[in-house]
């Protein structure tokens, strides 16, 4: 059995868009901040970027205390990526940034506010169902190929060389038997090539883009792993980003969330692009929280949580656990014991998780997981173990 994981350099169109709203709501909190920033009188922000050839769109909902240059912000980052230049695909420089932005609904404004509203509670900004899922295959507890594929797109963000200029994706592909991780059999990556840079032949830039995979994948990979680079044969730099291909916020959740692998759900919507009320968001960290600290307890080896809201009412609807028949204790006692030691509010997740936080934006638009995020630590694993052992 196969299983195969895509991830996405921070230099892809859409992961760029992401990156720019991000960027957006995180100079947001931190002017906020200036002049004093709480729950109660948080910004609320759902905003989209759409990347086209040579120009930026910003639309969406903003209410907030302050201003912020949006135009700036947006040259600022795609110039920050390596966008300098339209021979690798977009110029932060020249490129035109049109806005189209307007206050957040009253309508949905008197649910997310405490003071205001039928319930009179920071309630969820949204409807929506959001899933967390663990599994011990790797210290992080995330699945081997998610893992894998991240360390490869990261590998080649860093490595110095500019003959891969900033837009590029891959797959890491993961055999396993008898359910367990054994080997990488194939990797895929897909970087556009600064022909500028190019010294040598196509085959040496091939040749190079082997040794930078194989070498981060050196545990996992053998003589037998196959290599594909470019499979069609051509990807210039110049052909590149929005030059070829629009950037749109939350068009690569699936690889922002667990990689595709079997079991683990995306639900939600996109999250980078929200201020943290707007549970798509912060209830994706939450639910990813209590599964990784199932999973650290020693109660099952997968789990998946799924939480479900109501658009104005903070606890969810319900609370659904799955350990796909790994588990030490039945599935509907750990949703129980979930759904009472966690708190799964908007104010209990932002404040448990700093998502008032200028720089958590700025680095989650790089990755969700496999940091040292507050929603990746296992603090609660004994907590866990003891209410299983007790009810």
């Amino acid at each position: 059995m196969e299983i195969s994981s895509e991830g996405i350099k921070r230099g892809h169109p859409d992961v760029l868009a992401d990156t720019i709203a991000a960027h957006v709501i995180a100079e947001i909190l931190d002017r906020e901040a200036e002049i004093g920033l709480d729950v109660f009188n948080m910004p609320h922000c759902g905003l989209e970027v759409f990347l086209g050839k040579g120009f930026c769109l910003v639309g969406g909902e903003i209410s907030t205390r302050i201003y912020v240059d949006i135009e700036r912000i947006v040259r600022q980052t795609v110039l920050s990526l390596g966008y300098g230049d339209a021979a690798v695909g977009l110029n932060g420089h020249s490129m035109g940034v049109l806005t189209a932005v307007i206050p957040q609904s009253p309508d949905i404004n008197i649910g997310t506010r405490a003071d205001m509203g039928k319930h009179r509670e920071i309630g969820a900004g949204d409807q929506g169902i959001m899933y967390g899922y663990a599994c011990d295959e790797t210290p992080e507890l995330l699945p081997l190929p998610y893992v894998l594929v991240n360390r490869l797109m990261r590998t080649f963000e860093g490595c110095g060389n500019p003959v891969f200029a900033p837009d590029g994706k891959g797959q890491v592909t993961v055999e396993y038997d008898g359910g367990k991780p054994r080997r990488v059999s194939k990797v895929l990556m897909s970087n556009a090539v600064d022909y500028r840079m190019v010294t040598g032949s196509r085959e040496e830039v091939e040749a190079e883009a082997r040794k930078i995979a194989f070498d981060c994948l050196k545990e996992w990979v053998d003589g037998g792993t196959e290599f594909l680079f470019n499979p069609t044969g051509e990807w210039q730099a110049v052909h590149s980003c929005s030059a070829a291909d629009s950037g749109v916020t939350g068009r690569k959740l699936v690889c922002q969330f667990y990689g595709a692998y079997p079991g683990a759900q995306l639900g939600g919507g996109s999250v980078v692009n929200k201020s943290p009320e707007k549970v798509d968001c912060s209830a994706a960290f939450g639910a990813r929280y209590a599964a990784k600290n199932v999973v650290a307890a020693g109660l099952a080896s997968k789990c998946s949580v799924q939480l479900a809201y109501a658009i104005g009412i903070a606890r969810p609807l319900s609370v659904n656990v799955n350990t796909f028949g790994t588990g030490s204790v039945p599935d509907e006692k750990l949703a129980r014991i979930v759904a009472k030691l966690f708190d799964f509010t908007p104010k209990g997740l932002i404040e448990s998780f700093d998502l008032l936080k200028g720089d958590m934006y700025r680095r989650i638009a790089v990755t969700l997981f496999m940091d040292d995020f507050p929603w990746e630590r296992a603090d609660r694993a004994a907590e866990l173990r003891q209410e299983a052992a007790s009810e």
